[in-house]
C-alpha cells in the first residue's frame, strides 16, 4: 500500500502514540503496586498483632503517636482518642505507663505536651506518663522508644488505618508490639480519605527505610521508662 509523505508522518505519530500509552499505562500500573503492596503486607502483618482494649495481653508501657495539634495548641480529636485509648489501657491495668511520642521541633509546637495535659484530665497520674519530644514520625517513634526509652515490648495505641504500619516498624525495628486501635467516634469521610491516601505513600516509605535505607533518628541519652 502506498502512503504520501503525510501518510508515512501521520503512521510514525500513531505508532509512537501508542507506544506512550503502552508505557504511560505500565507505569502507572507499577506505581499503583508499589504503593499499594506495602499496605496489603502490613496489613496481612498486623491481623494478628491486633486486639480490642478488652483483649489486648497486659504489657509494661503503651505507645501513643502524635496525630496533630488545633490552633490552640490543644490535641486534635484523633490524637485525643488515642489518648483516652491508652488512658483506659491504663485504667484497666492493660499496661504501666504510657510513653507520649510528637513533634516538638518549634516552641509554639508541643505534641507530647498537649497529650499530657490530655491524659491529666482523663485523671492519668503524671508519674506513669513519659514523654518523647522526638517522635517526628512514627519510624523515629518505635526507634527510639527501644533506643532512647529501653522498652523491649508495648502496646501501640492508633487508629485503624495507621496501625498496621505502626505494628510492622517497631517489630521489624526489633520492638516486639502489638496494637489497639483507638477509632473511638466516626471520624468526618473526607479526614477518613486523606487519611488512607497518605498512608499509602507513608507506608511505602516505611518499608524503605525499615529494609533498605536504614535512617538514625534524633537521639541522646538514655531514659528508662523502667529502672
Amino acid at each position: 500500500m502506498f502512503l504520501t509523505p503525510h501518510g508515512k508522518i501521520y503512521a510514525v505519530l500513531n505508532r509512537t502514540g501508542k507506544r506512550m500509552l503502552k508505557l504511560l499505562f505500565s507505569f502507572t500500573l507499577i506505581s499503583m503496586l508499589a504503593l499499594l503492596l506495602p499496605r496489603l503486607v502490613t496489613g496481612l502483618y498486623a491481623r494478628a498483632r491486633s486486639y480490642t482494649a478488652a483483649d489486648v495481653p497486659a504489657r509494661r508501657a503503651a505507645i501513643v503517636f502524635g496525630a496533630g495539634l488545633l490552633r490552640d495548641g490543644s490535641v486534635a480529636p484523633i490524637l485525643r482518642d488515642r489518648v483516652a485509648a491508652a488512658a483506659d489501657l491504663y485504667f484497666s491495668g492493660k499496661v504501666k505507663k504510657i510513653l507520649m511520642s510528637g513533634d516538638n521541633r518549634f516552641i509554639d509546637y508541643n505534641e507530647p505536651g498537649a497529650m499530657r495535659a490530655y491524659a491529666l484530665s482523663l485523671g492519668v497520674p503524671e508519674d506513669a506518663i513519659v514523654l518523647d519530644y522526638a517522635g517526628r514520625r512514627t519510624y523515629d517513634t518505635c526507634y527510639r522508644a527501644k533506643a532512647i526509652f529501653g522498652l523491649n515490648e508495648a502496646i501501640l495505641v492508633t487508629q485503624k488505618f495507621h496501625l498496621p504500619r505502626a505494628l510492622y516498624t517497631c517489630n521489624m525495628l526489633g520492638l516486639p508490639s502489638i496494637g489497639v486501635d483507638a477509632d473511638r467516634q466516626i471520624y468526618r469521610r473526607v479526614s477518613v480519605l486523606y487519611w488512607n491516601m497518605r498512608e499509602l505513600v507513608a507506608t511505602a516509605a516505611a518499608l524503605w527505610d525499615v529494609h533498605v535505607a536504614h535512617p538514625i533518628p534524633v537521639l541522646g541519652e538514655m531514659e528508662p521508662m523502667f529502672p
